[in-house]
């Protein structure tokens, strides 16, 4: 197993490809990459068919994945406000590799049985360790698919995030071998000698306590025990610091722990926007549904919690991969990250390096992360979203 990370910010898009290439070919010393996972930024939108069509002439490989971006992740670099092209090209001896593209109308409906999402895949959940999942915003409902693909492979690992760049349906690429589409997801799925773990930093920090939900109507919280949201936040305010009252006021969010039969101790929290408030009733509006009987919890979030909430989930899992070796990552972070959060670059990339290791990583800054939750797959904002390689002779 062999992977490769590059990354071009030259404008003109022909010497981007040829450097990239030339810089992969060099690496892989003669071996032919089983897949190239390819990401564009913005600025080269009016050639993303060209860049599809000639990435796969220049590079002898069995399968490229990959999508536009509002910025790129390539060997170590995060490429933002500019342009930007960056490739991950893997050499994976044992490894199955299915891609596959996804329209609006072809996803099963809710009651649909799992060999309908086997028919749209080409994948089995028998034997698909993972699968990358790369949805246009606009033009397919990636929560529908998301939860279908998890009904359908629960064993599976997914990872990916929503194409970026464009701001309207058709105007974000997804490439999948020498094609180019302005519509619906691109993925690959993994089956044979790979092990793929993920790490998902939502970048918040809990205030007050963890409290149980009594009362709710969709996404509307009326009642924590006997009190209202509200009155709770009030309580909470009062006992913060200058800066956290700020933090308060500016971005709150809430935490909710999705299984109603799980403790605190058991699962993680899902950190999700705080849409609004009834001042008359108490209550709050959540970017989720809510029910009765589940734990949720105040958060707030700024450069200085995501820092210490990333060092904190790297340094853990540094730990658990202490004696196994990663081959790879890949990196998708929520395009309000990096320097717009930072004020700086490579912050999220430096620290993986820092605290897990220096191996490749590739990835692009996005419209929204999917990652694991628990046992459920979620699109999240505002994280950074890992995925790691390693061979299943590797797997801890």
């Amino acid at each position: 197993m062999n992977w490769i990370s590059a990354v071009s910010d030259i404008s003109d898009y022909n010497k981007a490809i040829s450097e990239i290439s030339l810089d992969i070919k060099q690496k892989l010393n003669g071996k032919k990459a089983d897949l190239v996972i390819l990401f564009v930024s913005s600025h080269h939108s009016i050639n993303y068919e060209k860049i599809a069509s000639l990435f796969s002439e220049k590079i002898n490989t069995k399968c490229i994945i990959g999508c536009s971006a509002a910025g790129v992740i390539g060997n170590g670099h995060e490429v933002e406000r500019r342009a930007g092209i960056a490739a991950c090209a893997a050499y994976l001896p044992n490894v199955e590799i299915t891609p596959f593209h996804i329209q609006q109308n072809e996803l099963p409906n809710e009651d649909a049985n799992p060999n309908e999402w086997f028919n749209i895949t080409g994948l089995r959940s028998d034997n698909c360790k993972a699968m990358m999942i790369l949805p246009d915003p606009f033009t397919i409902r990636s929560d529908n698919l998301i939860a279908g693909l998890d009904y359908a492979f629960p064993e599976t690992t997914k990872i990916g995030a929503l194409a970026s760049g464009g701001g309207q349906p058709g105007s974000n690429a997804l490439f999948i071998n020498n094609k180019s589409y302005t519509y619906g997801a691109v993925g690959v799925g993994f089956s044979g000698d790979l092990s793929v773990e993920t790490i998902v930093a939502q970048g918040c920090r809990p205030i007050g306590e963890p409290m149980i939900v009594t009362d709710a109507d969709i996404n509307v919280i009326n009642k924590i025990g006997d009190k209202t949201p509200l009155e709770i936040l009030g309580e909470i305010f009062e006992k913060s610091s200058i800066r956290e009252k700020r933090l308060i006021r500016r971005s709150l969010q809430i935490g909710i722990i999705m299984d109603r039969f799980s403790s605190v101790n058991d699962e993680e929290f899902l950190i999700r926007n705080i849409l609004g408030a009834d001042e008359e009733d108490g209550s709050i509006a959540i970017g989720e549904m809510i029910n009765e009987g589940q734990i949720i919890q105040f958060y707030i979030r700024d450069a200085k919690t995501a820092d210490e909430d990333l060092k904190i989930i790297l340094e853990k899992y540094a730990d658990k991969f202490e004696d196994n070796k990663l081959e790879s990552a890949l990196l998708f972070s929520c395009l309000g990250r990096g320097q717009y959060l930072y004020g700086a670059p490579n912050h999220d990339t430096n620290l993986f390096a820092n605290i897990v290791g220096d191996i490749p990583i590739t990835g692009f800054f996005s419209n929204g992360e999917i990652g694991s939750i628990g046992d459920q797959t979620f699109l999240h904002g505002y994280t950074s979203s890992f995925a790691l390689f390693k061979s299943e002779k590797q797997k801890t």
